[in-house]
């Protein structure tokens, strides 16, 4: 079984910042990609954020783009994304992702995390 949990998030004022951070633990071969996704209110759509892959360069959504950081502690199975200067419309549930193969001749897989709320208002 593999599992991701997600923390960090919370209500935070317009021009603040914010720490996410998700662990992936369980039987686990080899992580490649890692990633956060978001859903805003009302919407069905899980919309990229970051995503880093175990070597080389990282994406961004444009939106974000000078804004938010991802990293990534392979000893640690961990991600992270460091969000600053928020606005209103970074509102959602930020959602974790990793592609993963659990045992050296098993496939690779896409999980998700729970999702952790992120409001930013004043």
């Amino acid at each position: 079984q593999v599992r991701l949990v997600e923390s960090g998030g919370g209500l935070v004022q317009p021009g603040g910042s914010l720490r996410l951070s998700c662990a992936a633990s369980g039987t686990i071969f080899r992580i490649n990609d890692m990633g956060w996704y978001r859903q805003a209110p009302g919407s069905d759509e899980r919309e990229l954020v970051a995503r880093i892959p175990s070597s080389g360069s990282t994406n961004y959504a444009d939106s974000v783009k000078g804004r938010f950081t991802i990293s990534r502690d392979n000893a640690k199975n961990t991600v992270y994304l460091q969000m600053n200067s928020l606005e209103p419309e970074d509102t959602a549930v930020y959602y974790c992702n990793a592609n993963l193969q659990m045992r050296r001749w098993t496939y690779p897989n896409d999980y998700w995390g729970q999702g952790t709320q992120v409001t930013v208002s004043s």
